[in-house]
């Protein structure tokens, strides 16, 4: 229960769907939590379930001036950083990708990748000080594709690629660096992907029978895995791309 006690930690994405089920159990586990949301409405409805001592910040996690703001204001409230979880991301709109606009492109990769690049940077600093972790959130279909997703899936192997090299290095600094990659997760980003198919009320039996244990879970598996990242349990494991999938990437299905 106390794995993460007196940490802070700053979670992106944060208020709704995994990061949300990330930042109730960090808090749960004893940590410090500064949870970000793009929108008031949402940072405010996550305060309410998490409660003092955490901090809640709206903010744009793709634009510097926003993060930068948002760990100068994790510092002032707290006085240290002990984790990033880059864990904003976008998997809209659902496209090959010849379909896919330039915009949609850009707005993906600024949201998924170049997230990272700003809170590493703001961050860095109070890591290096503190000897902490990152940990990105990325997807099983950076590894092995996904239909009609092809600018999601190239930023989430970007995000698997990255991992590794920053994990690389700041070894020397002892800051590690790891990912988690769910497959399917039952949360409002991946109910959106679904009502984009073409056969939505088919989705729902797909999500459950590409896992090899049978259903498609909820944020809280995630987190149980993140909690152990972030943790001294996991002290001697960096540049880990971790699936956490119910066997999905096996490539089998269940008989049923």
């Amino acid at each position: 229960m106390n794995a993460l006690k007196d940490k802070v930690i700053l979670i992106s994405g944060g208020t709704a769907g995994i990061g949300l089920s990330c930042a109730q159990a960090y808090a749960k586990a004893g940590a410090k939590v500064v949870f970000i949301g793009l929108e008031q409405t949402s940072v405010t409805a996550a305060g309410e379930l998490l409660g003092a001592p955490h901090l809640g910040i709206c903010a744009d996690i793709s634009q510097e001036e926003d993060v930068k703001a948002a760990l100068d204001q994790t510092i002032a409230t707290f006085g240290r950083l002990d984790a990033i979880h880059n864990n904003a991301g976008l998997a809209s709109p659902s496209k090959p990708l010849h379909d896919t606009t330039v915009q949609e492109w850009g707005r993906l990769f600024d949201v998924n990748v170049k997230s990272i690049l700003l809170t590493t940077k703001y961050g860095f600093p109070h890591l290096k000080e503190s000897g902490g972790c990152i940990l990105n959130t990325s997807s099983l279909v950076g590894e092995i594709g996904q239909e009609n997703h092809a600018a999601y899936a190239a930023t989430k192997g970007a995000v698997n690629a990255l991992t590794k090299a920053m994990a690389i290095d700041y070894a020397a600094l002892g800051i590690r660096v790891n990912s988690v990659m769910p497959a399917a997760v039952m949360t409002p980003m991946l109910q959106q992907w679904a009502s984009e198919q073409p056969q939505p009320e088919q989705i729902f039996d797909f999500l459950k029978n590409i896992h090899l244990l049978g259903y498609c879970p909820e944020g809280d598996v995630i987190a149980d895995a993140c909690i152990f990242l972030l943790s001294e349990s996991a002290r001697f494991i960096t540049g880990v791309n971790l699936p956490v999938s119910g066997g999905a990437e096996l490539g089998y299905r269940r008989n049923t």
